[in-house]
């Protein structure tokens, strides 16, 4: 069973010129770089120099560029936006567009900023309960039309709120979007919300009593899309730039799904973990208010900005300041309205991860300061949180903490210079003194990574390794069978499908591959 990586996000800013489509006639060389006064291009060069270095076991530290450790984790292309006291100082891309092209990666690419599209549909949704459009507390249910939200034994009591949906506290369902092929025929908003074909998600129900618990979904904030569209009677992505868009003179974003021919050539292709071009270069979502806004780092950065200068009574051209300190109050464990709060009072951000694309926005509204980092790869990851020690670290933010490196990036990162082996004999010897800190997902996602790249025995090694250690875990056992599956051993695949499936009998997916292998279950 193919387990979600882990995404880690920070969240920032960036935006500079506009969208320029390149002709035949026009020869000119791409700008990948943008620098507000002249000093910012040494700091560009301290924050590339300076990020954490490669640390292997009885090794001396080894620093590596950006472009290096974009190629070490195969991702093509990086834009990085920065901005400081309200203002963007710096944007800069790196790499290509798409893997195996030559385009260069600009200030103006557009990336799909897959999660973060929730908190900045939700300003225009705040936007429009300072409007009296709809209230922040009442039923979601009295202002939805054209379909309803089912009541049921959890709804008795506490209803499902737009106040609870865009903090993540309505009890509603479905964690993510995968996204659409290209060639594939895309449901409605009421297919998607009850998981009728040609959805491929669950349907979108209430299973908690609201207001109990935090519990992220993106199936919640896909009932705000379509309670907007059926109260303003206008498409999403039209409400998106009236509301927030124009207004804050955005001119290289959209939430149009899919996306415009027009915009096709300044924006970057998907990749995958592997490397690999997404087919069709990227998957289209039609539940455009959790993951369907296209944008850049600099764009992103502005609505930062407005976020910032919002709380502090400095501008409302989408928000009052009233209602951005709303935004910036605890409603659930870890979110305000909208946005992701960390301890520290200031600092809201929000990550993002579709269908080979990551991104994070990480933001302080007290300095309004803060960096938005996008990548093309299902492995931008990786590098995020890289990119932005060093970039917190030249501006100085004394209230950014670094991220403790993660058990799987440092595994996956061995595998990658020293091989197989020399990762897993890390990852023992580190794991007998495991407080805690160890988990199933860090040799799976390195057994997936593998098996994408098409190293099939070591992807069983790694897979193997991991049954070692949770040897009843079901879907450690599953990803063991596909491993053995895709070795074309097949005995060894049915005997762990089988194990998967003593373990946990509701895994249908070991019911579905042990049939292919024309096994019993």
């Amino acid at each position: 069973m193919h387990p979600p990586l882990r995404r880690f996000a920070l969240v920032a800013l960036a935006g500079c010129s506009a969208v320029t489509l390149l002709t035949a006639a026009d020869t000119r060389k791409p700008t990948t770089e943008w620098v507000a006064r002249p000093s910012e291009a040494a700091r560009i060069a301290r924050v590339e120099a300076g990020l954490a270095p490669v640390t292997i076991p009885g090794e001396e530290p080894q620093r590596m560029s950006i472009q290096r450790w974009m190629e070490l984790y195969k991702v093509p292309g990086v834009s990085i936006a920065v901005f400081d006291k309200h203002a963007l100082v710096w944007a800069k891309g790196y790499g290509v567009k798409q893997a195996g092209g030559t385009d260069p990666v600009t200030p103006d690419t557009l990336f799909q900023a897959a999660s973060i599209s929730k908190p900045v549909a939700a300003l225009a949704a705040l936007h429009h309960v300072e409007a009296g459009k709809w209230s922040l507390d009442a039923n979601i249910n009295d202002k939805l039309v054209s379909w309803k939200l089912p009541e049921n034994e959890f709804t008795k009591t506490e209803k499902v709120t737009l106040r609870r949906l865009i903090s993540h506290s309505a009890g509603t369902t479905v964690h993510g979007f995968p996204g659409y092929a290209v060639t594939a025929p895309l449901p409605t908003l009421a297919q998607i919300l009850d998981g009728a074909k040609p959805a491929n998600t669950g349907p979108v129900r209430v299973d908690i009593v609201p207001g109990t618990k935090t519990r992220y979904s993106g199936g919640g904030i896909t009932v705000v899309q379509l309670m907007m569209e059926d109260q303003l009677q206008k498409p999403f992505a039209r409400i998106m730039q009236e509301t927030v868009l124009t207004p804050l003179g955005l001119k290289h974003s959209t939430y149009e799904q899919p996306l415009p021919a027009s915009f096709a050539p300044v924006a970057a292709s998907g990749t995958s973990f592997a490397g690999k071009s997404v087919e069709g270069r990227w998957h289209v979502y039609p539940e455009q208010a959790a993951a369907g806004l296209w944008t850049t780092p600099s764009d992103l950065s502005r609505i930062a900005i407005e976020v910032s200068k919002a709380r502090a009574g400095k501008s409302s051209r989408v928000i009052s300041q009233a209602m951005a300190k709303q935004v910036f109050t605890k409603q659930s464990d870890g979110f305000g309205l909208g946005f992701a709060l960390e301890a520290d009072k200031h600092r809201f951000g929000h990550g993002g991860s579709n269908e080979g694309f990551q991104c994070s926005l990480t933001a302080f509204a007290d300095t309004g300061s803060g960096v938005v980092i996008m990548t093309n790869s299902d492995a931008g990851f990786l590098l995020i949180d890289r990119i932005a020690d060093s970039i917190a670290a030249e501006y100085g933010w004394k209230s950014y903490v670094p991220r403790p490196s993660p058990a799987f990036v440092q595994v996956d990162l061995l595998a990658r210079l020293k091989g197989t082996d020399a990762a897993l004999a890390w990852y023992r010897s580190m794991r007998k003194d495991d407080k805690g800190t160890f988990f199933l997902n860090d040799l799976n996602n390195l057994g997936y990574r593998l098996l994408g790249e098409g190293q099939k025995a070591d992807a069983v090694k790694v897979f193997k390794a991991n049954v070692e250690f949770y040897p009843t875990d079901a879907n450690a056992h599953d990803s063991l069978g596909e491993g053995y599956m895709e070795a074309g051993q097949k005995a060894e695949a049915i005997l762990h499908y089988q194990k998967s499936l003593a373990l946990n009998p509701s895994n249908t997916r070991a019911v579905e591959m042990l049939q292919k292998l024309g096994a019993k279950p």
